[in-house]
């Protein structure tokens, strides 16, 4: 799934790292416990979160997570996009649930870690 098309599908809008807008993604993982998303070994997948603070930024980072999902219009804070920054994290914001987010997107194509 092309991140352009997924940010049309929860009417999301990416605050941080624009230039991976047409960059795909195959899998995702939702949680609001960064322990549990620090278990997931594949890399390369959309971490859906509600946390909009700088220990998700730096959860995502230590997991090698190239793209940040956050739900329930959580904003991202300015250190969270200036660490999203230096890492290279594509940050998008949605006003809708984690459970309308995962849904929508599941329903799409994007596929479950688990």
């Amino acid at each position: 799934m092309i991140i352009r098309e997924l940010c049309e599908m929860v009417s999301g809008r990416i605050v941080c790292g624009e230039s991976r807008r047409e960059e795909s993604v195959e899998y995702a993982f939702a949680s609001d416990l960064m322990s549990d998303v620090l278990t997931v070994r594949n890399g390369n997948f959309l971490m859906i979160t509600g946390l909009a603070n700088i220990q998700s930024v730096r959860t995502a980072e230590m997991s090698d997570v190239p793209f940040m999902l956050l739900c329930r219009n959580k904003k991202a804070t300015e250190q969270m996009i200036e660490v999203a920054q230096e890492n290279k994290l594509l940050i998008v914001e949605s006003p809708y649930s984690m459970f309308r987010c995962v849904g929508i997107l599941y329903n799409a194509g994007l596929k479950p870690l688990f």
